[in-house]
C-alpha cells in the first residue's frame, strides 16, 4: 500500500499527479495520470489523451495516492532513474 511515508519506495507509473509548481510556466497546472518515467521525466497523460513530458528538475508535483491522499514532491528529490529509486534510502521528506 503507497502511503505519504514510503512513496518514494513506490512506482509511480498509475498514480494521478499534477504539476503544482515549476521553473517553466507552461508546466504549471498540467494534470493527468502518469503513464512513464525515466531518470529526467514524467510523462503525464492529461483528460484529452494527450501525453506531455515534464522534467523532473524543472517542476514541484502532487501525487495524488489511491486512498485519497496528497504528496507533494520537488522532482528533483525524484531525478534517479525509477528502479534505483525504489531501492534508495531517503530522509523523511514527508
Amino acid at each position: 500500500m503507497i502511503t505519504p511515508q514510503n512513496i518514494f519506495r513506490h512506482e509511480f507509473v498509475g498514480l494521478q499527479v499534477e504539476v503544482a509548481d515549476s521553473t517553466h510556466t507552461g508546466y504549471i497546472g498540467i494534470r493527468g495520470r502518469v503513464v512513464d518515467e525515466t531518470k529526467n521525466t514524467i510523462k503525464i497523460e492529461d483528460e484529452e489523451g494527450q501525453e506531455k513530458v515534464i522534467p523532473k528538475k524543472a517542476a514541484t508535483f502532487n501525487f495524488k495516492l489511491p486512498d485519497g491522499y496528497e504528496v507533494e514532491i520537488e522532482g528533483k528529490i525524484i531525478a534517479i532513474r525509477p528502479e534505483n529509486r525504489i531501492k534508495k534510502r531517503y530522509k523523511k521528506h514527508v
